[in-house]
């Protein structure tokens, strides 16, 4: 079906099937719309994948399942126990391997016509646009915001169309980007949220299945675009609620006012991983675990206050916190609990959070206060190691 979004083919077709894709792809060659033509162009496609995480695996899988050609896999990360719940494309015995190695092996099993290319790397301004150069199509999967306005920028800059997708708890987006016949990210984002605003999936949480819908629903616009077939979403943000079990699309337009895009920038700094002024309360405000444990005992008398939410501190806690939600200290209600005799030691799960808090409870008067760097994760890795991670 070809409809308002209908785009010509992104990818000219390969010269041939061989007897043996003809057999694989058998299925894909009996639907008329797309046929020998469309798996040919799928043959010749090359697709990157950003991130081999919750997005990037399904996606992956899938892509070379279709029989996309050539996949690129960008990935610098290791796989770890809590990656497994819905990182379909690792499994046990890939535990503490490069992500990308892993993922390599698992498109083997599925399909050895598919060529992989490795890039265990960090996405960064410098090699973007090397990265993305020698590909027709690229999918984000990933979990924040810096790499997103850098995939975005990196593909306006090279004229290239991207599938994102992004997945929080319980609900996922999907949408399709093209500057070229469309609107990009920043159409839909002009600016990211601030900082500690949005919860990462590490801090908030994601349903495991979830991955698998919005991954699919990713793969299914890369196929479209590659073969030219059937209504893109470009220009359309797909919304789905799993609990709900509800779909709903959103239209999004070109911002005739936008500033153009003409270069990389700093996109750590642009997206503010840390605000500024949390960034200045940790600065001679942090502490290590091990400096903590130290406090502990010398029978130092401080107040440790957890930052983190209250399923979080169910998970794993450290002996003798207290649990102050860091809403609660930023809107200055829990200001009247915190103690004024003695110094209040701030943590959470990474560190991120009690940085925001810190630097409320600075402004508030408590001059003295520190947090953890490292968190909750860094106790247990550095000073428990019987406690739980997440």
């Amino acid at each position: 079906m070809s409809g308002a979004s209908s785009l010509p083919p992104l990818v000219e077709p390969a010269s041939e099937l061989t007897k043996e894709e003809v057999a694989r792809y058998s299925r894909h060659l009996i639907i008329p719309d797309v046929g020998m033509d469309g798996q040919k162009r799928l043959k010749n496609a090359k697709v990157l994948v950003v991130g081999a995480g919750g997005l990037g695996s399904p996606a992956l899988l899938y892509l070379a399942a279709a029989g996309v050609g050539t996949l690129g896999i960008v990935e610098f990360d290791e796989v770890d126990e809590s990656n497994l719940h819905r990182q379909v494309i690792h499994g046990q015995s890939d535990l503490g391997r490069p992500k990308a190695e892993s993922a390599r092996d698992s498109i083997a099993e599925i399909n050895p016509f598919v060529k992989v290319n490795l890039h265990q790397t960090h996405l960064t301004s410098e090699n973007a646009l090397d990265i993305f150069r020698d590909y027709d199509l690229i999918l984000d999967g990933t979990d924040n915001f810096a790499t997103r306005y850098l995939v975005n920028d990196a593909a306006v800059l090279l004229g290239k169309p991207y599938v994102w997708g992004s997945i929080f708890r319980f609900e996922g987006q999907a949408s399709v980007f093209w500057a070229e016949r469309g609107p990009n990210y920043r159409d839909l984002y002009p600016e990211p949220p601030p900082p500690g605003m949005v919860p990462s999936c590490a801090e908030g949480g994601v349903l495991g299945v979830l991955c698998a819908s919005i991954g699919s629903i990713m793969v299914n616009e890369a196929i479209k675009l590659i073969t030219g077939i059937g209504e893109t979403l470009l220009g359309r943000l797909m919304i789905y609620d799993a609990l709900e079990m509800s779909y709903r699309t959103v239209k999004i337009r070109k911002d005739p006012n936008a500033t153009p895009i003409t270069e990389l920038i700093d996109y750590e700094a642009f997206c503010g991983v840390l605000s500024g002024d949390a960034q200045q309360a940790a600065v001679n405000s942090t502490i290590t675990p091990r400096e903590l444990k130290d406090m502990f005992d010398r029978g130092e008398k401080f107040e440790l206050i957890d930052v983190r939410e209250p399923h979080e501190y169910e998970i794993v806690k450290i002996e003798g916190s207290k649990l102050i939600p860091k809403d609660r200290i930023l809107s200055g209600e829990a200001l009247s609990e915190l103690p004024q005799d003695r110094k209040i030691v701030l943590h959470c799960k990474s560190g991120g959070r009690s940085a925001e808090a810190l630097a409320a409870l600075h402004k508030a008067g408590f001059s003295d206060a520190v947090h953890v760097g490292g968190g909750v994760l860094g106790w247990a890795n550095q000073v428990d190691p019987s406690l739980p991670t997440y």
